[in-house]
């Protein structure tokens, strides 16, 4: 592992996936302040404020659309990498839209306009939505075999310190107060404007610059920088290898990839552990963990503090989860690990005790935290990092961007439909909302085990056989 392919890993992770983290969690601390700036707002316009239905619909407008803009940059990876590469040309230009996020939601209370917010919002989803698709792409094809699982994972882990460093500066005694919440949105131009700086300093995929760009020399030396070795021929007649099968095929579309037969196992599995991931209840404690934690029964005092115990495990649950897997475990577990998207589940079938059972059994209250805390470390010790891994080892060049769009996509939609519908589903299942989380955590991890093989250590046409 050199010093600059450990120092691009981590800068992309930290300008690109962490602000996927810091994201998802940022609305939870200051949502009653949000509500409170919409209701006043509205008041002022309108002479009356919002019935809590609407202003409850209006506020799961503002944590969802973030997946909708997710939605659309997905759309847009294929044509960005494509014209413009994936490191510096990419994820650099998606760090402009970050600026002009933080903008938007800076500002939105001086100008007392809530629209602001849900733009920004919107923006921040769409900057996501492009890198979470560009990043593993990116160090998927700069990784030498050894070491793809290892860099693919760091992503995730970053993610995770996102949703932590959220929970952090949500606290009452830093960012969590009503004065400070449009600073607290809008720092994610920090992140950003770190890795537009610096970003350029370092070379372009040497796959993208030899398969798909045909600039043998620029490949060389990008692979002298990220390999630190001087010999690299092996590396460069792999690539050949590839783009000579890929010659007479031209870079297909989403349709023609759902449409290709010698891809069908590769595309269905992208779809269901993309989909899997975010139907997996994961984004509703993301999104909502201070309202779960209010219904359990914590005390309003105490909620800050123990959303912040869960997102520092979460960050633990990371770092454990991804050394088994960069070794050996990318994909497919062994059997007596099988189903670590199920581990995430079998405890939340009773995240939120009813009232009546909190009242006559007050410690009922932390098994609800218990509970949350065994999701989260289920999904970050298993699933967190893997469909993004998983999508670029599948598939070769030729497919691979399309096969982004199609998960981003899926990925995207299913986050946007739980943070839409969470709120209401919890008001009409109450405890038992989670029980639909669980089945589908059970089917997925069944599929993995049964359809998807072991990858670690196989090059990209390797994986392609095995599938075939």
């Amino acid at each position: 592992l050199t010093f600059p392919l450990l120092s691009v890993t981590l800068l992309v992770s930290f300008g690109s996936s962490m602000l996927y983290g810091y994201n998802l969690a940022v609305v939870n601390s200051p949502a009653v302040y949000i509500k409170t700036f919409y209701n006043i707002t509205w008041s002022q316009r309108y002479g009356h404020g919002l019935e809590p239905g609407p202003l409850t619909l209006l506020y799961s407008l503002t944590v969802s659309i973030f997946a909708l803009g997710g939605l659309v940059g997905s759309l847009l990876v294929g044509m960005l990498v494509d014209r413009y590469g994936r490191g510096n040309g990419a994820l650099s230009r998606s760090a402009l839209l970050v600026l002009l996020a933080g903008g938007f939601m800076g500002f939105s209370r001086e100008l007392e306009s809530p629209e602001m917010v849900i733009i920004g919002r919107c923006i921040t989803g769409l900057h996501s939505g492009i890198c979470l698709s560009v990043v593993p792409l990116y160090l998927g094809e700069i990784a030498p075999k050894n070491l793809r699982g290892f860099l693919g994972l760091m992503p995730s882990i970053f993610i995770c310190l996102g949703v932590f460093f959220a929970q952090v500066l949500g606290l009452p005694e830093l960012l969590g107060e009503d004065r400070f919440w449009p600073l607290f949105l809008s720092l994610v131009i920090v992140p950003a404007s770190l890795q537009l700086l610096l970003l350029h300093c370092f070379p372009e995929s040497p796959r993208y610059l030899l398969i798909e760009r045909n600039d043998i020399c620029g490949a060389t030396k990008a692979l002298h920088r990220f390999l630190g070795t001087p010999d690299v021929q092996d590396v460069i007649e792999e690539m050949k290898e590839e783009q000579r099968s890929l010659s007479s095929v031209e870079m297909v579309s989403v349709g023609q990839l759902l449409r290709d037969r010698s891809v069908r196992w590769q595309t269905l599995s992208v779809v269901v552990v993309n989909a899997g991931m975010q139907l997996s209840g994961i984004d509703a404690i993301w999104f909502y963990t201070n309202t779960i934690f209010e219904n359990a029964g914590i005390p309003v005092t105490e909620i800050p503090y123990t959303t912040v115990g869960t997102g520092a495990i979460e960050v633990v649950a990371g770092l454990i989860g991804a050394p088994p897997l960069s070794r050996g475990k990318d994909v497919k577990p062994h059997p007596r690990d099988a189903g670590r998207e199920a581990q995430g589940c079998h405890p939340s079938s009773v995240p939120q005790p009813h009232v009546p059972l909190q009242s006559a059994l007050p410690w009922m209250r932390y098994v609800s935290v218990a509970c949350v805390v065994g999701i989260i470390g289920g999904f970050c010790m298993g699933p967190a990092g893997v469909p993004f891994l998983m999508t670029a080892e599948l598939f070769m060049q030729s497919h691979r961007p399309a096969a982004y769009i199609v998960g981003g996509s899926l990925n995207w939609l299913c986050n946007f439909t739980v943070g839409f519908i969470f709120p209401f589903l919890q008001m009409s299942a109450g405890a038992f909302c989670y029980l639909v989380f669980c089945g589908i955590c059970l089917l997925v991890a069944i599929y993995i085990y049964l359809i998807v093989p072991e990858t670690k250590n196989k090059t990209f046409m390797e994986i392609s056989h095995i599938f075939a």
